[in-house]
């Protein structure tokens, strides 16, 4: 018996066809299209200020073209290779611990049995992400302020000498650190837990039957199924790994000059540079090459992870 195969012609409609027959569809789409194209590819077109000398009077794209020159201003000034460094070790610490504590933090709420007290701690954990750096910076303040501040204070009280944590640089990269962990592990560990509670929970009664124990089926089971999520989180935040958290360096250090060599990042820089001289263009330039350096890394990594493991990369 002979069977009959049936092939499907695809025939590619025309633009105008295609707009008429699906236009609700379209138009539905279109206040997304017009907001991404209004916010996300309009505001490209400032990058040629990094190659302008600013003038108020003739704006973005009516300023004399002054070449290379913003560049040349940030390369003198020195501070550049500085803040790259200090931005690239920030971000490796917050990526690598991040996973650490938030992957940790998801298999431990997992394996709690108890659901009101799962939910409650996961309030807790939850709660810094909603407080602004602006809030955590006076709090600290209030707790580590030499003279007047409430650890400095007990200290004194229990004969121990105080620390002078404004004007200590090498104590700054472990507080800012901890700081980054506190505020953003409650957050990333919601991605994580539910990457768990989708696995197939048939392996893990497998396991149990088996004998293996709650360490081992974490070990060999819930680890391993963890990897894709990590790996896809971890590439997406090496996008932003020459960019560092401005609200963390900038409203917690505020403006120390002492603090500047170990605190120091990319975003304050710049920001740094816009404020205390207004020169627009070397601003921009700086900017520039914050997001150079960002295309760059997340190109060469998701390229070594496509090579090694294709399922995870992004593209």
């Amino acid at each position: 018996m002979k069977k009959n195969k049936q092939t499907e012609i695809q025939v590619k409609l025309p633009f105008n066809k295609v707009v008429k027959r699906h236009w609700m569809l379209l138009l539905m789409l279109l206040p997304a299209v017009i907001y991404v194209l209004v916010f996300s590819y309009m505001p490209m077109t400032g990058i040629i200020m990094a190659f302008k000398r600013y003038q108020r009077a003739g704006g973005i794209y009516f300023s004399p073209w002054n070449g290379l020159n913003n560049f040349k201003a940030l390369m003198i000034q020195g501070k550049l290779g500085m803040v790259t460094r200090n931005t690239l070790l920030y971000n490796i610490a917050f990526i690598f611990l991040g996973v650490v504590f938030e992957m940790g933090s998801a298999i431990l709420l997992n394996e709690i049995v108890s659901k009101l007290f799962k939910k409650v701690a996961q309030s807790f954990m939850f709660l810094p992400y909603f407080i602004s750096w602006v809030v955590a910076g006076a709090i600290m303040y209030n707790i580590f302020n030499y003279e007047k501040g409430i650890f400095n204070t007990v200290m004194a009280a229990i004969g121990a000498s105080p620390v002078d944590l404004y004007n200590t640089p090498h104590l700054w990269p472990f507080v800012l650190i901890f700081l980054k962990l506190w505020k953003q592990t409650g957050y990333g560990s919601v991605v994580y837990l539910a990457a768990i509670t989708g696995l197939d929970q048939e392996m893990f009664e497998a396991a149990s039957i088996d004998g293996a124990t709650e360490w081992q089926k974490i070990r060999y089971l819930t680890i391993p199924s963890l990897v894709p999520t990590m790996m896809i989180m971890v590439l997406l935040a090496i996008g932003n790994i020459f960019r560092g958290d401005f609200g963390l360096f900038y409203q917690t250090v505020k403006s120390s000059a002492l603090l500047q060599p170990a605190t120091d990042v990319i975003d304050t820089y710049v920001f740094r540079l816009l404020i205390d001289s207004s020169d627009y263009g070397v601003s921009a330039a700086a900017g520039l090459y914050q997001s150079v350096l960002c295309f760059i890394t997340i190109t060469v990594c998701n390229g070594i992870v496509k090579k090694i493991q294709p399922d995870y990369s992004l593209y």
